[in-house]
């Protein structure tokens, strides 16, 4: 615990049970302020070619215009560091005074150079000195602090250009570019990139420097979230205080699954209160990246202001907006926020224990299910030989308001309100959800298998007395899956506090999260789901996930309509807001990491470096591959993007020169300049050389 402005703050947050916003330090960025309560400011990146003048320019004042506050773009050498004075010029005559960073990676003279230019300079502390060979090497302490002397002496003259020109920094630093020196001491992990970006952050400090933000960035979401709350910790341990953070998932992709990254990796710690500035990592062009950077931050411009449109409605029932009532933040939680271990719950059939997250699919809005309506969720009925087609995403579980008048696929089972259940004739398909009420009513009739048990966190409803009594009785009975979910404004705090609850208490039940949608637009409702479940499996807490929309947003959704596209992916028919909710529904599964269902990209958003059509390739690879369940593969515009950046990927395709690609397994080279023409069926030789190959 550490004391800052009077407030106790535990853990690496003010609260873990409301959104309070964490107070850190101001850094003006040419006429921007971040930090210290300012607005979360949204930026992206330039993918033009930085020695082109009037293409950069053009760019950047279409993502000025879409909102962006900070316009990064790429020097790579000395000679685009100098270009950077010639772009900066033109933008301000024609009038646009938004704050320009130049991004460096390997060569302090550049960011020298461009310290005296643009406002602010963002280095990466895995190669801005030290480089990065793929080497183990063991250093003894005089070597490893030889190595920081090293360091400090070829970063000190950056830090006084800083100083002199008024100039802002970011210290950022990425999970695959970690030193070797790092690497040997800390390993690729949470701690090794924090210590990365503290060690150029002590020598900013010794030399009285402080306008500075800190980033740590990952294509796993996870190792992000975790990485950004200890560097919270450390720098209040270290420093008694903490610098403004900049918030980002890297190689997040393109369509659903970028923007689905990225707003569980960002949106979980923005929960948090952590935050000051955000940039969502899209293999798309760079204005498109400000509306969703928009969306992600306005749930947190006027939280209390936004308490009717924030509100959810997750419950199963159609449900009534809840009232802020927050649980008080525990004096200590039974997990640790640093790392991930799943929370233990006993199976019931096959939700929880070492069961994969379930997907529930609510079909409740469906007039008539007939076996055509489960298309949307993944099962294709063959009428001719009678047969059903299951998808790898697939639902679970449906929900719903009638006893269906067909045989189901084997794997398929229904949940229904109790009353409906009782007259059903198969109990083997069908089983009960019940309010708490119901399930304490000893006269109720319950399923001696299973039973959903609906519960609310913390809310509008919530009955301290009645939950006392539901926990004694839950704790014994092995047929219990609780629902969880709120109506609070704070709905994944409140949720999480109540697993804090269960692990306390020992109860081992398994649980769905529930989470409703109240928003509108289709990136609305993604970002909303992300956040509100997304944070929770990043906790390991959940073992099956249920989305839902509310009625006013379902009619005032684009999803009402025949035919919409929803970031880049086509949704048709009256099925559109089922097969969406459950493809979002899988998708956050997948970026947790908690249930694999398909192939997982990893790709960079392109920039000046990169070397290739970055969006061309990476659609061509995706078709090709799409198929191979469990299989990562990543696609990296340059040799700085990877095979540093490409992380835990199991194959990279990587731009290493103009026209050329080189081919990776693991972080191992395995075929080097081949051509870009080529280079795609290269690497499905790769793949079926390796062994990960299946026909589609």
């Amino acid at each position: 615990m550490w004391l800052y402005l009077g407030v106790t703050m535990r853990y690496y947050c003010e609260s873990l049970t409301q959104y309070i916003r964490l107070a850190t330090k101001e850094v003006r960025v040419g006429n921007l302020l971040l930090g210290n309560f300012h607005p979360v400011r949204v930026q992206t990146m330039t993918t033009t070619n930085t020695m082109d003048t009037r293409a950069t320019v053009e760019q950047s004042i279409r993502c000025i215009e879409a909102g962006s506050e900070l316009i990064r773009i790429t020097a790579p050498s000395k000679t685009e560091a100098e270009n950077l004075l010639r772009i900066k010029n033109e933008l301000r005559k024609r009038g646009y005074k938004t704050p320009l960073v130049a991004d460096i990676h390997f060569t302090p003279n550049a960011a020298e150079i461009a310290a005296r230019v643009v406002e602010k300079v963002r280095i990466n502390p895995g190669n801005y000195v030290d480089k990065k060979k793929f080497e183990v090497i063991g250093y003894t302490d005089p070597a490893y602090n030889g190595e920081i002397e090293r360091i400090r002496q070829r970063f000190i003259p950056l830090i006084k250009i800083c100083k002199e020109y008024g100039t802002a920094m970011r210290i950022g630093t990425n999970h695959g570019s970690l030193s070797d020196r790092i690497m040997s001491r800390y390993g690729d992990t949470p701690v090794g990139m924090v210590e990365s970006a503290m060690e150029f952050l002590r020598i900013a400090r010794e030399e009285n420097y402080h306008q500075i933000v800190l980033s740590m960035k990952a294509s796993n979401p996870q190792v992000m979230v975790q990485a950004n709350r200890l560097l919270v910790k450390t720098m209040f341990e270290e420093f008694g205080e903490c610098y403004p953070l900049h918030l980002g998932v890297t190689e997040a992709g393109d369509g659903e699954d970028g923007r689905i990254k990225s707003a569980i990796g960002i949106g979980s710690l923005l929960e948090d209160g952590l935050g000051d500035t955000v940039r969502v990592s899209l293999t798309e062009d760079p204005e498109i990246e400000i509306p969703v950077c928009k969306d992600l931050v306005k749930r947190y411009c006027s939280h209390a202001s936004q308490k009717e449109e924030l509100a959810a409605v997750p419950s199963l029932e159609n449900g009534t907006t809840g009232v802020e009532n927050s649980p008080s933040s525990p004096e200590t939680i039974p997990y640790s926020p640093f790392k991930y271990e799943r929370r233990e719950s006993k199976a019931v059939d096959n939700i929880g224990g070492k069961n994969v997250p379930v997907v529930v699919a609510d079909l409740r809005k469906t007039e008539k299910i007939a076996p055509e309506n489960l298309t949307a969720i993944g099962y294709r009925y063959i009428a001719r030989n009678d047969k059903w087609h299951i998808d790898d995403m697939a639902a679970d579980y449906i929900i719903s308001g009638r006893i269906l008048d067909f045989e189901l696929p084997g794997t398929l089972k229904v949940i229904c309100d109790q009353k409906i259940w009782v007259a059903a004739t198969d109990k083997e398909k069908y089983f009960p959800v019940l309010e708490a009420g119901q399930y304490l009513d000893d006269a109720v009739e319950r399923s001696p298998r299973m039973n959903f048990i609906m519960m609310e966190c913390f809310s509008g409803k919530y009955n301290q007395h009645q939950t006392e009594k539901l926990f004694s009785k839950v704790k014994t009975d092995p047929t219990v899956v609780l629902c969880l979910f709120s109506s609070n404004i704070n709905a994944m705090q409140s949720v999480r506090r109540m697993f804090v609850d269960l692990m306390d208490r020992k109860i081992m039940s398994p649980v769905i999260l529930l989470t409703g949608s109240d928003w509108q637009t289709p990136d609305e409702h993604l970002i909303h789901y992300a956040i509100e479940t997304g944070a929770l499996f990043l906790e390991g807490m959940g073992d099956g996930i249920c989305l839902g929309m509310s009625q006013k947003s379902y009619t005032k959704s684009s999803l009402g309509k025949e035919q919409v596209k929803v970031t880049g992916r086509n949704y048709t028919s009256s099925q559109t807001m089922e097969q969406f909710i459950n493809n979002t529904a899988f998708s956050i599964l997948q970026a947790t990491r908690t249930r694999i269902s398909r192939t997982e990209y990893i790709s960079c958003p392109s920039c000046g470096r990169t070397l290739f059509d970055l969006q061309e390739t990476t659609a061509k690879i995706r078709a090709r591959t799409n198929h191979l369940k469990g299989v990562k593969i990543a696609v990296m515009g340059c040799i700085v993007n990877g095979p540093g950046e490409m992380a835990d990927a199991d194959f990279g395709y990587v731009g290493s020169g103009p026209g050329r690609i080189t081919l990776y397994k693991g972080k191992e080279i395995v075929k080097r300049n081949v051509s870009s023409e080529v280079a795609v069926d290269e690497l499905i030789n790769l793949l079926k050389e390796s062994g990960v190959w299946v026909e589609a």
